[in-house]
């Protein structure tokens, strides 16, 4: 399998769930009373308008095609102005959850989506058939594509301003804890930065190898992942 035809097979899960995820948050915003994300045509489905060409595209891309292990990425965030929802402290916390929730959706429909599959177009061992090579490549995109969201939405829910989760902590906090938590947000993709790369090569040439994502998140992930399955009779 090509290496182009890789990237395909995973590039259509990432970009789904990215787009999904980003336009769940201007969905949802809009909802409960902030049109800033409809002014700025971001309440859309359309891929292009949450495309970062940096973090959706180059980064992931060299990542995929250098055969690395680890997936990073991002889209450009939603704008919402907090203070122009109905009931700012409550309504932030579902305008952060909907993208993160929207992902776990998208794990749970490509589940049901492979089972599909599997019952209609992939031949039984007894058939002695192979299946289609079409068959073959939506199976392997749809399982990609239950990791990536789950991944997606476990990663945005750490809580860490600007991810959602950090909001939806900042939502749930009594206020002399959310102060100094939503004080994070300006630095915070500097703080993912270093837990994701500093981290691991520091500790690498120390001796004592930390690594948050494969130590922590990833084992996780791959928990929600083989529940996803087994709900589904995998």
């Amino acid at each position: 399998m090509t290496q182009l035809l890789q990237v395909l097979i995973i590039g259509v899960p990432i970009l789904l769930a990215i787009t999904l995820h980003e336009a769940a948050h201007g969905f949802v915003a809009l909802r409960f009373g902030d049109d800033t994300a409809l002014k700025m045509g971001r309440v859309t489905l359309n891929p292009l308008k949450h495309i970062d060409p940096i973090g959706t595209v180059l980064i992931p891309g060299l990542l995929l095609l250098s055969g690395s292990g680890f997936l990073f990425g991002y889209a450009k965030p939603v704008p919402v102005n907090f203070s122009r929802l109905n009931n700012p402290r409550r309504d932030m916390i579902l305008v952060a959850a909907a993208g993160p929730g929207t992902n776990l959706l998208l794990a749970l429909i490509s589940a049901m989506l492979l089972k599909i599959m599997f019952v209609a177009f992939i031949p039984t061992p007894f058939d002695q058939v192979e299946p289609s090579f079409l068959a073959q490549i939506i199976v392997k995109s749809l399982n990609y594509s239950i990791f990536i969201n789950v991944l997606l939405a476990l990663f945005n829910m750490l809580p860490i301003p600007p991810l959602d989760g950090g909001r939806v902590f900042v939502g749930l906090l009594p206020p002399r804890l959310a102060a100094p938590l939503a004080n994070v947000e300006p630095y915070g993709i500097f703080l993912l930065l270093a837990i994701i790369f500093l981290i691991p090569v520091l500790s690498q040439a120390m001796g004592y190898p930390i690594n948050v994502f494969n130590q922590f998140l990833l084992p996780i992930v791959n928990s929600v992942v083989n529940f996803i399955m087994t709900l589904f009779g995998f």
